[in-house]
């Protein structure tokens, strides 16, 4: 049984971002980049389930050259190989969900486990538009995956509590925080995986058009927060909030 798992090279989440002056996005120079924290669960979950018949684990990431450190990171985790697609251009999640798509009509696998967003656009789209494009059954927000040979059993958060889906494989996982906790990679772990294969591809290899459908037209700051204001009793607080349109 083979497992692929999509990861993202994203700004740390231990970083403040900066907007770029002209508002044109985040300001990524000289910072810190690190793996897509959900996608690091995806990656944990993978090989957790190495335990219960998956027997090959492939780890793939499409954006800049650079990605390459972030896909080495998942190889020291454990995943067994990986495929980067390179593109410097920024990819929205369709492009990517059919990248995706053409790499799983090459690989065969039974899963994909894929984080459930990604920090820095929190789009929330590519797993579910990638088992859209394949038609297979997807469960999104997985905090428990079982597998056998022929289902997956998940369980999700819902607005009400969580919720038990079984569908047929192959299918899409989208990963959320509760599933587990990420390993850190051991330093023979990391030594090993600069020695594991990493394929270099290119979206023109899957023939897959990429040109952007979206503009953004401004990227700003949120704005400060205002300071608080002290109130001597509780009916003043009544009265201020009362003429806030707050009501009790």
């Amino acid at each position: 049984m083979k497992v692929i798992v999509p990861v993202k090279r994203v700004l740390d989440y231990n970083v403040k971002p900066r907007v770029k002056a002209d508002g044109t996005g985040v300001d990524l120079a000289n910072v810190k980049m690190s793996m897509n924290p959900f996608d690091e669960i995806a990656v944990e979950e993978a090989i957790r389930l190495k335990d219960k018949g998956v027997t090959e684990i492939v780890a793939v990431s499409i954006g800049e050259a650079k990605s390459q450190e972030t896909l080495r990171t998942a190889l020291a985790m454990g995943a067994d190989r990986a495929i980067l697609v390179v593109s410097e251009e920024k990819l929205e999640p369709l492009a990517v969900a059919k990248i995706l798509a053409k790499i799983c009509a090459e690989e065969q696998p039974s899963l994909v486990i894929c984080g459930k967003q990604a920090i820095d656009d929190d789009n929330n789209q590519t797993g579910q538009m990638l088992a859209g494009l394949l038609g297979w059954g997807q469960g999104t927000f997985a905090s428990k995956v079982e597998l056998t040979a022929e289902t997956a059993t998940v369980t999700r958060e819902v607005d009400g509590g969580a919720e038990t889906d079984s569908f047929k494989l192959p299918a899409v996982v989208t990963t959320d925080l509760r599933l587990n906790e990420p390993r850190y990679a051991s330093l023979p772990n990391i030594m090993k995986a600069k020695s594991k294969p990493m394929a270099q591809k290119t979206p023109a290899d899957y023939g897959v058009d990429v040109a952007p459908r979206i503009k953004t037209l401004k990227v700003v700051e949120p704005g400060k927060r205002s300071a608080g204001v002290k109130v001597a009793d509780v009916d003043e607080l009544v009265m201020k909030l009362s003429a806030m349109g707050i009501k009790k």
